[in-house]
């Protein structure tokens, strides 16, 4: 059945900051259809980029479309991970019009329009041919913007299903990733956060690393600060690590998920690390950079994970003591390794645990807060706040700060935290001494 060209869009992104960088792609080729953004209650197309590391992230995604459905008739396109994975099931289990995976989505437009004219419209290939090229320029973004450099992963862990929806581990061109950030800066960002399922794992066509990729990303004059996430233990070479000594740009903060803190339980998970080399890299990174924040991510009630294993992941988080850190209940994907194993973990323990390990989480995190009460840094402002004179924005360690300020968005401002709370800090404008 035909139907009208949509004339407006909405992307609604689900999951990983790779799931909102490419959401903002594919708002971008469809600006240059012509198409205009809108609400999604109101969109012509909407556009559900979603995640399929969690049940309940893919449950998700089949309400918002039967919720969609009972409010009008747009087209639907279903992208991302749950589309790479379950492809045509999705047509049979929900009304859409469109399919596309991750790697495809730079085929959006031509969907849309085969959509449209009656034609079935799924694509979950992984072309050789990268799809970066086929992409638009970045026009207007905001101050702090995402870029990634590397896709996929080779590490197979038990529970996890990116290698089968993302793919093998890919590294994006040097020459394009430079191209792609300076094209960034020039439309307005102050700060790149570059992102990857391990983007740690990232080198370019030479066998160098991230570290040199940085180092190049430095000289990019107006590009004030440079993020990556997320890092795999096992990438974390000595010369990214001193990268952080270095390079002034690079933000004193690292993400370097462990997962748990049982050598039993990460061998179960085919983590590539034990906690004792975990716990000497962190030691390195912190003899690099002193005043560093850490993050983490956590699994409880892993396939066979004992009362003592968990207490195990307990006192590596008191041993750490994260900035930061998400934590997870295991969930089983299908094609998954560990949804067939046994000990399967009753739900009501897994419950119980993960409220553990997030009092213990919240804790640090509140702690690290406290401690930079009196810290004077720089604020990158980001957006207004809820309050007349409001400002908000990120310091240098990733926490949120608010404060009163006559400062523009983008604006690189010293600022002093004078309160902290569990979640966000309060600061005050620092007058500079004139040069």
């Amino acid at each position: 059945m035909t139907r009208s060209a949509p004339r407006t869009f909405a992307v609604k992104s689900f999951g990983c900051q790779m799931n909102v960088y490419d959401g903002e792609r594919m708002a971008e080729l469809m600006r240059a259809q012509g198409l205009s953004p809108a609400d999604a209650a109101d969109a012509d197309l909407v556009v559900l980029n979603t995640c399929h590391i969690r049940e309940k992230a893919t449950e998700k995604v089949y309400s918002d479309i039967g919720r969609l459905r009972k409010k009008g008739d747009p087209m639907i396109a279903v992208a991302g991970c749950v589309a790479q994975a379950e492809g045509e099931e999705i047509v049979r289990r929900a009304r859409v019009d469109v399919v596309v995976g991750p790697q495809a989505y730079h085929n959006l437009p031509r969907l849309v329009a085969d959509a449209a004219a009656g034609k079935a419209a799924l694509d979950t290939g992984m072309p050789l041919d990268s799809k970066f090229g086929a992409l638009p320029a970045r026009r207007a973004v905001a101050p702090s913007a995402f870029l990634t450099v590397q896709e996929g992963c080779d590490k197979f862990c038990t529970y996890c299903v990116v290698p089968y929806t993302r793919g093998a581990e890919i590294s994006r061109p040097l020459a394009a990733i430079v191209d792609e950030a300076k094209a960034l800066v020039d439309a307005g960002a102050r700060e790149i956060t570059l992102l990857g399922q391990n983007v740690n794992a990232w080198t370019d066509e030479e066998g160098r690393g991230l570290d040199h990729l940085i180092g190049l990303l430095d000289r990019i004059e107006g590009l004030a600060r440079i993020r990556y996430t997320t890092s795999h233990p096992n990438d974390m070479t000595q010369s990214l690590i001193d990268a952080h000594a270095h390079v002034e740009k690079l933000m004193p903060f690292l993400h370097l998920p462990v997962q748990s803190g049982s050598d039993r339980v990460l061998k179960a998970m085919n983590r590539s690390h034990d906690r004792d080399s975990y716990l000497r890299i962190l030691d390195r990174v912190r003899a690099a950079r002193p005043d560093i924040a850490l993050s983490g991510d956590f699994i409880v009630g892993f396939p066979g994970e004992t009362d003592a294993e968990f207490e195990e992941t307990l006192s590596l988080v008191d041993q750490v003591a994260y900035a930061q850190a998400f934590s997870f209940k295991y969930s089983p994907r299908p094609g998954t390794p560990a949804a067939a194993m046994d000990g399967q973990v009753e739900p009501h323990v897994m419950d119980e645990r993960l409220q553990r390990l997030q009092a213990a989480l919240n804790r640090d995190q509140a702690a690290f807060n406290a401690a930079s009460v009196g810290r004077p840094c720089q604020l990158l402002v980001e957006r207004a706040g809820k309050l007349p004179g409001q400002m908000l924005g990120k310091s240098p360690w990733l926490q949120s700060v608010h404060l009163d300020s006559d400062a523009a968005i983008g604006d690189l401002i010293a600022v002093e935290i004078v309160q902290a709370g569990p979640n966000s800090l309060g600061g005050i404008e620092r007058v500079q001494a004139a040069a």
